[in-house]
């Protein structure tokens, strides 16, 4: 199922293995004023609410679409943070660190080795790595589910898979974010899954071709659990739409934009100190290494790579680790993981 998904245009186009040249959209602090916390929240109304929104995710879509060759590693990290936060919320203690080390520390090919909080995890990789237009297929659906802990029928995958498309269909971006969750709710999947499913719809919607995790480090802020009595009907999609939930879902994207923006900002540089030693590693296989950790959130001492010993590989990441290019993330005297 394809959502009203469009291609990037030229303009947007990065040359494969270059270094961007283009600047990095910064947010306004005009914008960083307008968008509100949850004690500045009941004094908004909808419509400011959703131009705060509708800004945040604009300036958003202009880092996206820079196409950097570290925003697999920006994702990823977007989608550790969507991990940890929903661990929280079912009642598990697993924080970032524990989940990066249920992951990369399980045994090869043994999916279940994870654990229930590392499969959380492996949904929110899922959004992050593949392609936006296959997230919503009643397949791909399937799986996620799995992963998010429940083990639904056939027909119930295929009923909210329609519902995605009705969603989808529609212009109404606000009457689509609230949907997706009510859909998320009607089905009995958690808040969660809500905040999964509409990052997948707004990747799908303004043609990314890869989807971002937002909501999901952001679900349990200020999100009503059951509608309330406020209430409009769109206009365009004749969709009911609870405002008050509206409003709180409005803020919380706009809320995660923002960080999701600061955190581009943040793993730029560091990549770019990295791209900047890369011409001095003598090390065989040195730009596999360097595009793995470009790639994704982290990789383990222990990682394979073609061409290189385990040996040869610490040593890499000692001298990487030395020019400040890279930073131990475990903090352990073994087993060690290492990223930007």
């Amino acid at each position: 199922m394809i959502l009203r998904a469009k291609p990037f245009s030229r303009h947007y186009a990065t040359l494969a293995g270059a270094a961007s040249t283009a600047p990095m959209a910064a947010v306004p602090a005009w914008l960083r004023r307008a968008v509100p916390d949850a004690q500045s929240l009941a004094g908004k109304g909808v419509d400011d609410v959703a131009l705060a929104a509708g800004a945040a995710i604009g300036a958003l879509d202009a880092v996206v679409r820079q196409q950097e060759r570290w925003a697999g590693a920006w994702r990823q990290r977007l989608a550790l943070s969507a991990a940890a936060a929903t661990a929280k919320q079912a009642g598990r203690v697993e924080d970032e660190s524990a989940l990066r080390d249920a992951l990369l520390l399980a045994r090869p090919g043994d999916f279940w080795s994870v654990g229930p909080a590392g499969l959380l995890l492996l949904a929110w990789r899922r959004l992050a790595a593949r392609p936006a237009e296959e997230l919503l297929t009643e397949k791909n659906l399937a799986a996620v589910l799995e992963e998010f802990g429940y083990a639904p029928d056939d027909e119930v995958v295929s009923d909210l898979a329609d519902d995605l498309r009705q969603l989808a269909a529609g212009t109404d971006m606000v009457a689509t974010l609230t949907g997706t969750f009510m859909a998320a709710e009607r089905h009995g999947f958690a808040r969660a899954v809500g905040a999964w499913l509409a990052d997948g719809l707004l990747a799908q919607r303004l043609g990314w071709v890869h989807a971002v995790p937002l909501l999901g480090a952001e679900a349990a802020l200020g999100i009503s659990a059951r509608p309330r009595r406020s209430a409009a009907i769109s206009p365009v999609t004749g969709i009911e739409t609870d405002l008050e939930r509206a409003r709180s879902l409005l803020a919380v994207q706009a809320r995660a934009a923002l960080r999701a923006i600061d955190l581009s900002a943040e793993l730029k540089r560091r990549a770019d100190r990295l791209l900047a030693v890369a011409p001095k590693l003598r090390a065989k296989a040195a730009d596999a290494v360097v595009d793995k950790l470009l790639a994704d959130d982290a990789i383990i001492a222990s990682e394979k790579v073609a061409g290189m010993s385990d040996r040869g590989l610490r040593r890499l990441f000692d001298r990487l680790v030395e020019l400040g290019a890279v930073r131990e993330l475990s903090g352990r005297p073994t087993f060690r993981i290492y990223g930007l």
